[in-house]
């Protein structure tokens, strides 16, 4: 008896450990910050942007194949940090998410604020890597959540229109940080102007 409830233990012990491992992500690395370009003598930009691209280690082409266009708002508060809006078509309703960023001591570059509102979140940096201040904007964020990197970059643009151009040199880009064609996608249109 009990050498069968010493194998019943050991049974569902590796059945333990093989959910643990399949739950557990199999991310590209994030590169490390040095390796991203930062926008030279970055000035501040404001005003709403459509979110045109996105690519990360979290992304997936097949499972975010219908994500949708959204809008993000940057809004330069007093002390140059910036109250960031995003604004995404889900489950049939608006839903808006507010979050601020701290600038750090290098422009261009920002940290989450209230960081500790976040469960979870260990770290979130936001990094301009390009823009011409008037029709797009990449930019590069990291984020260490549960022990675990996480990194994106978001190709924004003034218009839903995406040039062919542009969309060349977002998948570049994404690809010199590692990341794959599966892990590039480009929102699809939705109606969110009325």
């Amino acid at each position: 008896m009990a050498l069968g409830l010493l194998w019943l233990g050991l049974v569902l012990l590796g059945v333990l450990q093989t959910q643990a491992l399949d739950s557990t992500p199999n991310l590209i690395p994030a590169p490390p910050l040095r390796r991203v370009p930062l926008q030279p003598d970055f000035q501040n930009f404001q005003g709403k942007w459509y979110v045109l691209g996105l690519a990360g280690n979290e992304f997936n082409k097949e499972k975010h194949r219908q994500f949708k266009i959204y809008a993000t708002t940057y809004e330069l508060n007093d002390d140059n940090s910036y109250n960031v809006t995003s604004t995404l078509a889900w489950n049939q309703t608006c839903d808006h998410w507010l979050r601020i960023f701290i600038p750090t001591s290098r422009r261009g570059q920002y940290t989450l604020g209230n960081i500790e509102r976040y469960t979870g979140i260990q770290r979130y940096v936001l990094r301009v890597a390009a823009t011409d201040y008037t029709q797009f904007a990449m930019l590069f964020f990291k984020k260490i959540y549960r022990n675990q990197e996480y990194f994106k970059i978001t190709l924004y643009g003034r218009t839903k229109e995406l040039t062919p151009k542009l969309k060349e040199n977002f998948i570049s880009f994404a690809k010199s940080l590692g990341l794959t064609d599966h892990h590039i996608i480009f929102p699809i249109h939705q109606c969110m102007d009325k």
